[in-house]
């Protein structure tokens, strides 16, 4: 499909749309999907995003999309400061009302976009908190037969470790996926990429026993899905969120740590190890090289409060 350029400023094209608000959210939704191929999480972020700005929009805003002004919007950001959300946060939002408003300006509804003209918050560069190795080690072995699943707690907790993949990956994997007797994963990254990752002997062992003693007793006869709740149906990502805050509490671990601590964790002991950037870049499906960097600052960091903690002059 060729891409789409918008009308040309001045075109009469402009004035024959509607310009109401959320007549062009769910339009805007299967844009993204359909000709921008973002992910299911995505989607659901700037969906939400959006709604929220659709809300207030419809107390404060003007009553054509065409009129929305700089001041406008500086104003909504100021609301969501007000509303104590993050930089993060608000970065993102803005990116969402960008995209929407670069959409409208496609299909003509509106000549030119303030969101633009709106420079983002500054982030501090936040280094992601990691467990030592001694720490995974007891993290992975927290599940124990007193738990009702514990072999696919430790299958999933071994996996995630084993191979950095994101949650979304681990809920989206099939049996089918899984090569254990070529010790890897397929999985389904952000964007619909593929890619193989490795099983360590750990993963493995932990797999093959959840596979041949536990999966066959909870698992629907047609399902397909590799990890499976109490009642046969996939996890979600709030399930997973639960299970490693639960083991992760009962091994005196940070509050803070989540799933995504077992990727980070991965990443830095990867580099730690002697692992290659490019290769590890690979591995965790980063579409930036940069995205992977922050894991260099990550092992400068942790090599640092070790010289502090045992040089004498440190």
């Amino acid at each position: 499909m060729p891409a789409r350029k918008r009308p040309p400023a001045g075109s009469k094209f402009f004035s024959r749309r509607p310009a109401s608000l959320e007549l062009h959210l769910e339009p805007f939704r299967h844009y993204l999907e359909a000709e921008c191929g973002m992910s299911l999480n995505t989607l659901k972020a700037y969906t939400a995003d959006l709604k929220r700005f659709a809300d207030w929009f419809a107390k404060h805003g003007p009553p054509s999309l065409s009129d929305v002004s700089l001041k406008l919007l500086g104003e909504y950001l100021d609301d969501l400061y007000a509303a104590e959300l993050s930089a993060t946060s608000i970065a993102r939002h803005l990116v969402s009302i960008r995209m929407f408003f670069r959409y409208l300006m496609l299909e003509g509804v509106v000549a030119e976009s303030a969101a633009e003209l709106i420079e983002s918050p500054k982030l501090w560069q936040r280094l992601p908190s990691v467990l030592s190795p001694e720490q995974v080690d007891r993290l992975l072995l927290a599940p124990d037969p007193t738990d009702r699943y514990y072999l696919r707690d430790r299958a999933i907790l071994c996996l995630m470790y084993a191979t950095g993949c994101r949650t979304s990956e681990v809920i989206g994997l099939a049996q089918k996926d899984v090569r254990l007797e070529e010790n890897f994963c397929r999985v389904l990254g952000k964007g619909n990429k593929e890619r193989l990752v490795s099983l360590n002997p750990v993963a493995r062992a932990a797999l093959e026993s959840y596979l041949k003693h536990e999966r066959p007793t909870i698992a629907r006869p047609d399902s397909e899905m590799l990890f499976v709740s109490r009642s046969g149906r996939p996890l979600t990502r709030i399930m997973i969120w639960n299970l490693v805050k639960r083991y992760a509490a009962r091994i005196g671990a940070s509050s803070k740590v989540s799933p995504h601590t077992l990727r980070h964790s991965f990443a830095t002991h990867m580099l730690a190890g002697g692992a290659e950037i490019r290769a590890l870049q690979e591995i965790l499906g980063h579409a930036s090289i940069r995205t992977t960097q922050r894991y260099t600052h990550v092992d400068h960091s942790r090599l640092k409060a070790i010289h502090s903690a045992h040089h004498p002059r440190g």
